[in-house]
């Protein structure tokens, strides 16, 4: 390596380094967690997979996946209540910020580089409403279910 090329290499290792970002983004994501697991092979972390929600409804597409950063120590009480949210699939509104750069390249701190910051129960009864009736009301139950067939050719003759 010549030594002209040394400055270059220095000044090209700090503006690596110096690139990476632990607050790229910052963001929400609401929906219904579907997985919730601890997986390493080498180091630890949570890591889960919300299935977003839009306007109450479950909208199509790739889940959002998460990592709780196994760098942090205060994160217990937040992964009791992802626990408890995948047993009883409530809705949750989860607030995170993903990482750039090298500040997750080995994966030490989790899988993704999406951390969750916290979390907030929105909805209890989104997976089951029939689950939970509040005490005094008589228990709701499924009665009867209607399928509609429409036939478009008895439509178009109507039309006739």
């Amino acid at each position: 390596m010549k030594k002209q090329s040394l400055p270059l290499w220095a000044i090209l290792l700090c503006l690596a380094l110096t690139a990476c970002k632990e607050n790229y983004s910052n963001g929400e994501k609401v929906g219904n967690l579907v997985e919730f697991t601890r997986k390493g092979v080498i180091w630890d972390s949570w890591e889960g997979r919300l299935n977003l929600t839009q306007t109450g409804m479950n909208t199509s597409g790739e889940p959002f996946s998460f990592s709780f950063d196994r760098d942090r120590h205060d994160q217990d009480s937040l992964i009791a209540l992802m626990k408890q949210a995948q047993i009883e699939g409530w809705k949750l509104k989860i607030r995170y910020h993903e990482v750039w750069g090298l500040k997750n390249v080995l994966q030490n701190r989790g899988e993704t580089d999406y951390f969750v910051d916290d979390v907030r129960v929105l909805d209890r009864n989104f997976a089951n409403p029939l689950k939970h009736v509040s005490p005094g009301r008589t228990q709701a139950r499924v009665v009867d279910t209607v399928y509609v067939v429409i036939d478009k050719s008895e439509i178009r003759n109507r039309k006739k």
